[in-house]
């Protein structure tokens, strides 16, 4: 227990540190991890993290897929429903298939049904390695939401025709038609779950109004939700993902402020920390993967690595243009209302084919023996040229991807910032005619009123004028002399109340207290401006 206690705290300081480095060197932070678990790996006398399937479809995945789809907005999931499925779906069916008969067409060894397993295996893009590679570079609204819904459904999709490949190789025979329709029985009974497990649970939680007890219930909702669908054999990832997007709607209504404030914090450090440790856990896992394989040359290895790796990106590219502009010019009334996307988004789409962790998941996840007890086809080289497939596409990918950004001249549409100036107009300007309603009805001493109606007042007027000044457009929600002279003196209170606490005139208590009135005002002013 202790080896295990001091193991993790070790992982821990790697992801604080690593991340740290990330922040100050031009390499995305998944990929600085995954490189120094390779370092890690290497080094002898140090505890050995095995990466096993349980681990990661029980502990990792359900945490990370609910808080992505909790705040995936669902009106933007909905109006890209047609991308996001021909993604999640249509290509990642595409790339086993593909996949499959080109590596047993390279691959002689490796038969044909052992083909697909490892086509379905590397068939997921990993979004948030994609996400985390480009969170400095600002991406149009549309770009994220697809690339989030894909993330979202394509897991679901890839280990379903994971588990057929495997019974496929298993029993010597596939049904097409018996596979099509567990598929969606499998899909479809993880959405009526996980749609039944969203409205109990959000049932539960508007009836609680204690912080503590709702983010609980919060953090084993995704559990809830998982572990349920997998007993009863549909798809665990589609439950989590639909009780994510049902609580993501219902959150304004059944939970508090207070719930509110403080669960986001929550969920951003358990997200920080578990990508962390996944990105160095799959750098940690080179030096077992290795040791699985025999009977093939340094060079042949290299050759299949690259034949796979390159592959994988072809097909992805060869799916997303005819999915983005077929659909469009077969049926040219539906165009109307969803004009053609830039060929640069398409691009940048077609680009984004990171692999990760739920593929290496899949790879450990390859039973060693089949139903008549012999070794499994091609296990170890299955194991081998996944990790080169994670590798080579965060590396490839992921290096090139904000440099590929600037050079396609791809910037944020700013529509999300566009519309929260306009909502956030809007309830100003409703909050202030509700106050002067109020005051014509009831008895509210003047002061009062004037004093509460001023601040609204000067809201409206920051958000009226931050739409433009000097003629430029500004990206934050109040002008820049506005939020610099802001900060200013919310830097000044701090300031004061520190030197307060220094000098004993008041306790750490109080201190804290003014504290957060401060950094909540400090948050009502948005981001800096880059």
């Amino acid at each position: 227990m202790l080896i295990l206690i001091e193991t993790v705290m070790g992982l821990l300081v790697a992801v604080a540190a690593l991340a740290l480095l990330a922040r100050k060197l031009p390499v995305p932070y998944p990929i600085l991890l995954v490189f120094g678990g390779l370092v890690l790996g290497v080094i002898p006398k140090l505890p050995r993290v095995n990466l096993t399937p349980e681990l990661v479809f029980l502990v990792f995945l359900p945490p990370l897929l609910y808080p992505a789809a909790l705040f995936t907005p669902w009106r933007d999931f909905r109006a890209n429903l047609r991308p996001i499925l021909l993604l999640a779906v249509g290509l990642v069916l595409f790339t086993t298939a593909a996949a499959g008969f080109l590596l047993h067409y390279f691959i002689p060894e490796l038969p044909l049904a052992a083909g697909f397993v490892l086509g379905a295996i590397v068939s997921p893009p990993d979004a948030i390695a994609a996400m985390a590679v480009a969170e400095h570079v600002r991406l149009p609204r549309r770009i994220v939401t697809i690339l989030e819904g894909e993330s979202l459904v394509n897991d679901a999709t890839a280990l379903v025709a994971f588990r057929f490949a495997v019974t496929a190789v298993d029993t010597g025979s596939f049904s097409i038609g018996q596979a099509t329709t567990q598929f969606f029985l499998v899909a479809l009974g993880g959405i009526a779950l996980g749609l039944l497990v969203g409205m109990v649970t959000a049932w539960v939680q508007k009836r609680i109004d204690e912080p503590s007890i709702e983010i609980t219930i919060s953090l084993l909702t995704p559990f809830a939700a998982y572990l349920p669908a997998e007993q009863l054999g549909v798809s665990g990832v589609l439950a989590v993902v639909t009780t994510g997007l049902y609580h993501g709607w219902r959150i304004p209504e059944i939970t508090s402020s207070r719930s509110r404030l403080q669960g986001v914090p929550v969920w951003q450090m358990i997200e920080f920390l578990l990508q962390g440790f996944i990105f160095l856990l799959i750098g940690l896992q080179l030096p077992a993967v290795l040791r699985q394989i025999s009977g093939h040359s340094t060079l042949q290895l290299i050759e299949y690595a690259a034949f796979i790796s390159v592959a994988v990106i072809l097909i992805r590219i060869l799916w997303v243009f005819p999915a983005a502009y077929l659909p469009r010019l077969l049926a040219p009334n539906n165009g109307k209302s969803d004009a053609f996307p830039a060929w640069r988004h398409v691009s940048l789409v077609a680009w984004t084919g990171m692999r990760g962790v739920v593929s290496l998941a899949a790879a450990l996840a390859v039973p060693l023996t089949i139903q008549d007890g012999s070794p499994f086809p091609g296990r170890a080289l299955i194991l081998v040229l996944t990790f080169v497939v994670i590798l080579a596409t965060l590396v490839v990918q992921g290096l090139s991807l904000p440099m590929l950004i600037r050079w396609l001249g791809i910037k944020e549409d700013r529509v999300a910032e566009q519309e929260e100036r306009k909502a956030r107009l809007k309830a100003n300007q409703s909050a202030l005619a509700r106050i002067q309603q109020l005051v014509s009805s009831e008895n509210f001493r003047p002061e009062t009123a004037k004093r509460l109606s001023d601040e609204y007042e000067d809201r409206i007027r920051q958000l009226e004028i931050s739409e433009s000044v000097d003629g430029e457009s500004q990206i934050g929600l109040f002008s820049s002399d506005y939020e610099r002279l802001a900060r200013e003196t919310l830097e000044i209170e701090r300031r004061t109340i520190v030197q307060l606490r220094d000098e004993l005139v008041i306790n750490d208590e109080v201190l804290r207290r003014i504290q957060r009135d401060i950094d909540l005002a400090e948050a009502r002013l948005g981001r800096e401006n880059p």
